[in-house]
């Protein structure tokens, strides 16, 4: 799994799961920067076409796109969900908990098209 952080997480998320090793990359980075700002069917597009996982919190417009593709047997993007409310983006720890929790998923990522991603304790 190789995923895509959408435009609302920061760059550093991004750069502390490839220190790990994982294979991410982030809207905020030189290959996707063209996609700031883009409406969300040109992000779902891209992360298809490169074989990316999303990671989002925009949960309504995704999954919206994805049960249209899935409506027409269209090949999908894993979406891999997350919420303000268990990663809040005012608070320090956030990143850190963020990264931890995305570096647990990818190192024993389970099936299926549509995740949520859930803080480790």
């Amino acid at each position: 799994m190789k995923p895509l952080l959408d435009e609302m997480f920061p760059p550093i998320v991004a750069e502390q799961l490839q220190n790990r090793g994982h294979d991410v990359a982030s809207l905020h980075e030189a290959d996707y920067r063209r996609l700031e700002g883009t409406a969300d069917p040109e992000v779902y597009a891209v992360a298809l076409a490169d074989g990316r996982a999303l990671v989002t919190e925009n949960v309504p417009d995704f999954q919206r796109l994805q049960a249209g593709a899935l409506g027409r047997a269209e090949p999908v993007p894993c979406l891999i969900f997350t919420t303000n409310r268990q990663f809040p983006r005012g608070r320090r720890s956030t990143v850190g908990r963020l990264v931890v929790a995305l570096d647990a998923l990818l190192a024993d990522p389970p099936a299926g098209v549509t995740l949520f991603l859930e803080p480790v304790e």
